[in-house]
């Protein structure tokens, strides 16, 4: 990736930030984020846009961004398989709001979520090899697995692009699914708690679509951050133009091609701030929000 040519004043540039949610601006484990809120807040005052970068689907994120403040912001989920564009970030005649996305138009990137299953169940078959995808979950192993409350565990479950499975066979029998996937147009990306089946598409092709939409309705170029923590998030890390792998996870093997990168010290939205502060906040003293913890 080449390295972008800055403006003479940087606070003159616009910026967008892309981040992972679980591990990263999430806790891990508590999935909270209060560390992270002085931030949020500043940056929505200077008008940066920071769009989380997921696995969740749409269904989990229309009122998690709710939360976190970031009604009027992008989202990719289901690993860059599918897009919410909220008004400004949308052309009037190519897209159009869906009812049930609450005004956001609703772009799929990838293959139709009963292709991707039924293939699944189709090699599952025919290989002899062992996973459960989360679809043949019960509830209750849902919850257990990733410690989300039975309301959100529902929205986990509505998904339009990806299916998360539990593999429980060998190395050498997945890296032969992997290999066999493709010939179906489907990838397996690896998380913190699951195996992501998508239709070929990963989180830094959705990046990288975000940012020529915003290039196209703005005409200029935006200085982009991203922040990961995982295998899932490497090409979201090199696909913007500084980047943070923030400790935790997988983190200690994660490896990107991106000359501009730092590993936090802290965890989680801790190492968040961390990150930020790092690229932006002796950057220009302007971006620092008055409670900024590091």
């Amino acid at each position: 990736m080449t390295t972008k040519p800055l403006l003479l004043d940087p606070a003159l540039q616009p910026r967008l930030v892309f981040t992972d949610l679980d591990g990263s601006l999430l806790d891990h484990d508590s999935y909270q984020w209060q560390q992270a809120k002085p931030w949020l807040s500043r940056l929505k005052t200077l008008g940066v846009p920071v769009i989380p970068v997921t696995c969740r689907t749409r269904a989990e994120l229309l009122p998690l961004r709710k939360r976190l403040g970031l009604c009027d912001t992008p989202f990719i989920a289901e690993n860059g398989s599918v897009i919410g564009l909220p008004p400004a970030w949308r052309h009037a005649h190519l897209e159009r709001a869906s009812c049930a996305s609450e005004g956001l138009a609703m772009r799929n990137l990838g293959l139709d979520i009963a292709f991707i299953r039924k293939r699944l169940s189709v090699w599952r078959e025919r290989l002899g090899v062992s996973f459960t995808l989360m679809g043949e979950m019960s509830l209750d192993e849902v919850m257990s697995l990733t410690g989300l409350s039975e309301s959100d565990a529902r929205l986990a479950r509505i998904r339009q692009g990806s299916e998360p499975l539990i593999w429980r066979g060998d190395s050498e029998a997945l890296a032969n699914f992997r290999d066999t996937l493709q010939g179906d147009g489907l990838r397996l990306v690896q998380g913190r708690r699951f195996w992501h089946a998508t239709g070929g598409c990963d989180k830094g092709g959705a990046v990288s679509w975000l940012v020529e939409r915003f290039k196209s309705l703005r005409g200029c170029e935006p200085l982009t951050l991203g922040l990961g923590d995982g295998p899932n998030d490497q090409s979201l890390l090199e696909a913007v133009d500084q980047a943070v792998v923030i400790q935790g996870g997988e983190a200690s093997t994660l490896a990107p091609r991106q000359p501009a990168l730092y590993r936090s010290q802290a965890a989680g939205p801790s190492g968040w701030v961390e990150g930020i502060a790092y690229w932006w906040g002796k950057e220009d003293a302007r971006m620092l929000p008055k409670q900024a913890i590091f």
